[in-house]
């Protein structure tokens, strides 16, 4: 299985930089089996039913792009740098994983000063990254993050425009709670509360699990046989409670869909051979690429993704590569809006999949 099996030419014009309002008014591309219907996403309420549930990843992104500036003593006075800093994700001991730009300028147990009394010491180089260890921690850190911190845009849109204030609600789902993200899980930036209550009065049932998404899912696969590809791991928990809702929805017969490619790859870390769910905590690498067989997913939420991704290859085993390519044809025929900030597809694949 080639990288090159996985790519794709994709207009620059169709990448979203912008969500659309309100979040329900995206378009959905519909591929139910070998069927492609054009819908919005606010037409879930007709297109699911009673008895199906989406499983909705709660974690809460946190403003993880820093600016400060690092100060050092030199014969001819302070000279101060400016430092942009993302950061990636928590280590044991109470560091960061962050890339610094630029990294060249930075030695360990220098001091990095952001705004709001945060500072950070840069505990360790290595890799093209910076450990770094913070004066502030619990809900002194989260204040500190929350008002120096920018929203961490996907580099496709990064490098289309800045961050801004809009994105602190845009790239924000209605139902994060906690915090941990270093992405959105983007499918879910398409619910608002009117979506919601729809599809609970039309007797839809929702799961909340957690995976707080590194920025290790934008990162591109460089080997050329993609079953050698390793995945990034990713901390995430399914509750007790949530797993037995996910057991009884399948005991009665109805539909488990993921909402988003996170909640999908949760789930299907957690699962059995049987397919069932018990509740998880933990870190999980799973890379799924055609050849895998579902245990628990009847279908998937997800927006449009990269060319030669690994999202690109999980939607292919999903639904099958010729498939795929079908319904990515279609999409920029029509003109779907592309990537985090874009619009959505519903997968519901022919037959059983697991």
């Amino acid at each position: 299985m080639k990288l090159s099996d996985f790519d794709f030419d994709l207009p620059e014009g169709l990448i979203a930089t912008r969500p659309v309002r309100p979040r329900s008014a995206a378009r959905l591309l519909v591929a139910e089996g070998d069927g492609i219907r054009d819908r919005h996403v606010r037409d879930l309420v007709d297109v699911l039913g009673p008895g199906d549930r989406l499983i909705l990843n709660d974690t809460r992104v946190i403003p993880a792009r820093l600016t400060g500036a690092r100060r050092r003593q030199t014969a001819q006075g302070e000279a101060v740098a400016r430092i942009e800093v993302t950061l990636l994700e928590p280590r044991p001991g109470g560091t960061w994983a962050a890339l610094v730009k630029p990294l060249r300028k930075l030695r360990e147990d220098e001091t990095i000063d952001f705004a709001a009394g945060l500072q950070a010491r840069v505990a360790r180089i290595a890799e093209g990254q910076a450990e770094l260890s913070f004066n502030l921690t619990g809900a002194g850190f989260d204040a500190a993050i929350a008002e120096a911190g920018d929203m961490p845009l996907p580099p496709y849109i990064a490098a289309l425009r800045a961050p801004d204030a809009a994105d602190r609600e845009d790239y924000q789902t209605v139902f994060a709670a906690r915090q941990g993200a270093v992405a959105a899980p983007t499918a879910s930036l398409h619910f608002d509360a009117a979506l919601l209550a729809a599809l609970a009065a039309k007797g839809v049932a929702m799961t909340h699990v957690t995976l707080h998404v590194g920025a290790g899912t934008f990162l591109p696969v460089k080997v050329e046989d993609v079953t050698s590809h390793r995945m990034h791991a990713e901390w995430g928990e399914i509750t007790a409670a949530a797993a037995g809702e996910i057991n009884a929805t399948r005991a009665a017969g109805g539909r488990i869909i993921p909402v988003g490619t996170t909640a999908l790859r949760l789930i299907e870390s957690a699962a059995t051979a049987e397919g069932r769910v018990a509740a998880w905590r933990g870190t999980t690498d799973i890379f799924i690429y055609p050849g895998h067989r579902f245990r628990v997913a009847d279908g998937l939420m997800t927006n449009f993704h990269l060319p030669k991704s690994t999202l690109l290859m999980l939607v292919s085993a999903l639904m099958g590569k010729e498939r795929i390519g079908r319904i990515y044809r279609h999409a920029i025929r029509e003109r779907y809006r592309f990537f985090s900030y874009g619009d959505a597809s519903l997968l519901l694949p022919e037959g059983d999949n697991r």
